[in-house]
């Protein structure tokens, strides 16, 4: 059976969506780098201008600072398990595998 040029473009339109674990790998390396940038600036800045961000925030949402301050640790602790679970796990199982 000779292949007709519909299924010699169907392949290379195949071919073309699909990714190797080169490329995977540096998109989840990416990935974590400026996610795990984000929490690292997320968290300095916090920590160095907590009072600002504090006074800025509740301007707009009124609480007392032990309720903000309970509310950004919960939100930037779930932030690093998303990071670590959903980009540094994958990364590191295809530098494993890779």
């Amino acid at each position: 059976m000779r292949p007709t040029a519909h299924s010699a473009s169907a392949q290379l339109c195949r071919r073309a969506r699909t990714m190797d674990i080169g490329t995977m790998r540096a998109f989840f390396m990416w990935c974590t780098i400026v996610n795990g940038g984000f929490l690292i600036l997320s968290s300095l800045i916090l920590t160095f201008a907590g009072d600002l961000v504090f006074r800025m925030h509740s301007k707009w949402f009124p609480m007392p600072r032990e309720t903000f301050n309970a509310l950004i640790y919960g939100l930037l602790g779930f932030y690093k398990i998303v990071v670590i679970s959903l980009n540094l796990v994958p990364y590191v199982a295809l530098v494993i595998i890779g």
